[in-house]
């Protein structure tokens, strides 16, 4: 049976809480993720940022909202919403991380079997769980295609 170890990235790309939402943004940009886990200096989990959490926090801030259902900024937006929501970007590329990361988070060992991964990802509906070794410092991190790939290979 496949072990955490075997079927995680490693190492596993992560952010600090004290970095921005726009080097975050550049990231998942670039890395084409929707994700990652959030460690302290000692390289322990103490976060998971993801676009959702991004999206949800730009709702607070009246990013998102001006915009119509296409996805695009309304042609007859009013000028003092387009500077609204320039405000709210402005806002959002500087806010750290540690404000908005979801701070429960779900951690596996590296040990543990596939099964458990799948019944944890499952149960919390979690699309990503970070592996820790025994001193609980991050050392990977299984994501949803991990776990597609695990199976197909079996």
């Amino acid at each position: 049976m496949q072990t955490a170890k075997d079927i995680m990235t490693s190492p596993s790309l992560s952010v600090t809480e004290n970095q921005t939402v726009k080097e975050v943004l550049e990231l998942l940009a670039e890395k084409r993720f929707s994700g990652f886990p959030v460690v302290d200096q000692e390289n322990k989990v103490i976060g998971i940022i993801s676009d959702t959490d991004i999206i949800r926090y730009s709702h607070t801030i009246n990013v998102i909202p001006l915009s119509n259902l296409s996805g695009w900024i309304s042609p007859y937006a009013d000028i003092s919403d387009l500077a609204s929501m320039r405000k709210g970007f402005d806002m959002l590329h500087t806010t750290r991380v540690g404000q908005i990361m979801t701070k429960k988070v779900y951690t596996i060992n590296e040990d543990a079997q596939a099964k458990e991964v799948a019944l944890l990802m499952n149960r919390r509906k979690i699309n990503r769980v970070p592996v820790v070794d025994s001193d609980g410092k991050l050392v990977g991190i299984i994501t949803r295609s991990d776990m597609v790939q695990c199976l197909a290979n079996l």
